[in-house]
């Protein structure tokens, strides 16, 4: 069955932030040099307009928008009709969002202030997972200068992006390397502790730095700790803190397959991207001329008599896309981030466990984005302070049992809070 909609509005957007309650976003850093392909990546993701153009430095500023992780709602498991409030369900497959910042492109140097390295790190420790944009095809030199398909490196484009973001890390802890060394040694401070206070704007803690350490075997006594060991502990810091996935873009490219089958060697995590297919389809789909979904691995064309010959060729193009690729991975990078990188679950939040209903009658209307070993209190902190100052207890809605505060959630879990708060 086919019928009209309007993806993503902005009215979504609205009721988020002028909400009563704060709802947070998970928030995804775009990380790549110029001309990769981030902002189109950017505008495909998100349905917004950014400047695209053909040389270094065309994004200056931080882009933010809103990009949205696919799920299947359970709405159909349940054979109920939802209509959420935070996010959008669409024939069963909910669409929830996400915070998406796109930043300045990077160069080699970046660490050190050239370029616009210090806004792109500034605004990349804000995330809470990296993609990776790559021009797979190789088609852009070091500095982002187009060339020739196939004479640039994306392999060293790959290497270059993680190094200068380690320099940054270990530059940050550099800063005062003496005063953390005298720190450790005077005050009888644990190292990770004194490192963790200098790197809390990364939101790095303690417990992540001792894992680092150990993971790297960093045993010897602090003032024999050399700029290479804190090099291997600042990348083992970047991997802990911000995982990766690699969006290896302009994968049609004919160039592009060699340089894949070489990054599967790599055994990194990455997926084929077209994002000028995915922002084709979703501009096509905007005008009505055909019904897609992010992610599907088809569309379907509305009416053929409306489509010009150009508007049928570009079509035709983007479904030799699909076939060879599954989808145009634009979806699939979002996803991959979330939930395989961050091993996030959805749960979802409702006041009335018979109607699975919020007090004004909204059907599912809360899909959370929540970590795998989020309780039930956790979530009820979540929802709002008062409600996880006065938790009581939870009942999960399928069986209708009561579980407690410590009681661990699952994915596609339905669960009311009852609180001493008044709100549910």
């Amino acid at each position: 069955m086919i019928f009209t909609v309007t993806l993503f509005g902005l009215d979504l957007i609205k009721y988020i932030f002028q909400s009563k309650v704060i709802y947070f976003l998970l928030i995804i850093g775009l990380l790549g040099k110029a001309n990769v392909g981030k902002s189109t990546f950017f505008n495909a993701a998100t349905d917004s307009s950014v400047p695209l153009a053909n040389f270094p430095f065309t994004t200056i500023d931080a882009n933010v928008g809103f990009a949205y992780v696919r799920v299947n709602c359970v709405c159909k498991e349940l054979g109920v009709l939802d209509n959420p409030i935070n996010s959008q369900c669409i024939n069963g497959v909910r669409f929830i969002p996400v915070k998406l910042i796109d930043v300045a492109g990077l160069v080699p140097g970046a660490h050190k202030g050239r370029g616009l390295g210090n806004k792109f790190l500034d605004n990349a420790r804000q995330a809470d997972v990296l993609i990776h944009v790559v021009d797979i095809s190789g088609s852009t030199d070091e500095e982002g200068r187009p060339v020739n398909p196939g004479q640039g490196n994306p392999l060293n484009d790959i290497t270059f992006v993680e190094q200068e973001f380690d320099m940054w890390i270990r530059s940050l802890i550099l800063r005062d390397w003496d005063k953390i060394i005298r720190e450790s040694e005077n005050l009888k401070l644990k190292m990770e502790t004194v490192i963790a206070t200098r790197l809390s704007g990364l939101s790095i803690d303690e417990q992540l730095i001792r894992k680092s350490l150990e993971i790297i075997g960093l045993r010897k006594n602090v003032v024999d700790w050399t700029q290479d060991d804190l090099l291997i502990l600042s990348k083992q810091i970047r991997i802990q803190s911000k995982p990766i996935v690699i969006a290896a873009n302009k994968a049609d490219l004919p160039t592009a397959d060699g340089n894949i089958e070489k990054l599967k060697k790599l055994k990194r995590s990455f997926i084929p991207t077209v994002c000028e297919a995915e922002l084709l389809l979703k501009k096509a789909n905007s005008k009505n001329l055909i019904y897609y979904l992010p992610g599907d691995s088809t569309f379907e064309i509305r009416h053929t008599q409306n489509l010009s010959s150009v508007q049928t060729e570009a079509l035709n193009v983007v479904s030799r896309v699909l076939t060879k690729f599954g989808s145009t991975g634009i979806q699939q990078v979002l996803n991959h981030a979330c939930f395989q990188d961050l091993h996030k679950i959805v749960v979802y939040p409702v006041e009335d466990e018979y109607k699975l209903a919020d007090k004004n009658g909204n059907v599912l209307p809360d899909a959370r984005l929540i970590s795998g070993q989020t309780n039930a209190r956790d979530l009820a902190y979540l929802i709002h302070n008062d409600l996880g100052k006065g938790f009581l207890y939870a009942i999960d809605v399928r069986t209708k049992q009561r579980i407690g505060a410590d009681h661990t959630l699952h994915n596609n879990d339905i669960i009311k809070i009852v609180s001493t708060a008044g709100r549910k």
